[in-house]
């Protein structure tokens, strides 16, 4: 049987910041970890606090959100598992920008700022892994600014619903499920609306068969019909 160690291996292989990395190359960076249990809506971080680690979920999900300077909370994003985040703002040694909880019970990798910093003088690849990850986030945060500012809502809860099931959805026979607890407010969040928007145009979907929601999931029926709406000029 494969050892949970070896299995954490595997799962390092696959994230962007280690890309370029070889098998005992990511042992050793492992070597530096340490494994973090989280039971839901527990926090991680919040948002200002100093950029003291970074992690890699490898059992559930974690919801990043950010208040703006309205005291408005935007969800930026989902991270599951295989995912990293908190690296950009360690290895810059800011305050974190965003908060972060976790989604149901959650486990990850975690590294301290301390091994951070040992194991990018150890495997310079991580350097230049950084910068891209770095160039990545700008180019995906102006794209967010412009998708917020400029485009009607309806197609914003599209995108954003799109997003998420590209995360973390699962296929099943009737379409894609979100199976976390995704509130209606969660999507006026994420798409920068209000969540009699949301519902307004949630419940409309439903009608038409391209969604169904409930407390515990959406399913998201009609998933090339999502597409149309969120391309729509």
């Amino acid at each position: 049987m494969q050892s949970i160690f070896s299995q954490h291996v595997q799962l390092l292989i696959g994230v962007e910041f280690f890309k370029g990395i070889n098998e005992e190359e990511l042992r050793d960076i492992l070597s530096y970890a340490f494994i973090k249990a989280y039971e839901n809506d527990e926090p991680l971080f919040f948002q200002g606090d100093p950029a003291n680690a970074f992690y890699v979920i490898i059992g559930g999900r974690v919801k990043l959100t950010q208040l703006n300077d309205e005291g408005e909370q935007i969800i930026h994003h989902y991270p599951g598992v295989g995912e990293a985040f908190g690296i950009i703002a360690v290895l810059r040694q800011v305050d974190y920008p965003v908060a972060a909880r976790a989604v149901g019970k959650t486990k990850l990798l975690m590294w301290t700022e301390e091994a951070s910093k040992r194991i990018l003088l150890n495997h310079p690849q991580l350097g230049l892994n950084s910068i891209r990850l770095l160039s990545k986030y700008i180019v995906d945060f102006q794209d967010r600014i412009k998708e917020l500012s400029t485009e009607r809502v309806e197609r914003r809860i599209a995108r954003s619903l799109l997003r998420i099931a590209d995360q973390g959805g699962k296929h099943v026979d009737n379409g894609i499920k979100i199976d976390w607890k995704l509130t209606r407010q969660d999507i006026a969040e994420m798409s920068g609306t209000t969540l009699y928007s949301v519902s307004r145009i949630i419940s409309q979907w439903d009608k038409e068969g391209i969604v169904t929601s409930s407390t515990t999931h959406i399913l998201i029926k009609k998933y090339h019909r999502l597409v149309e709406i969120a391309e729509a000029t």
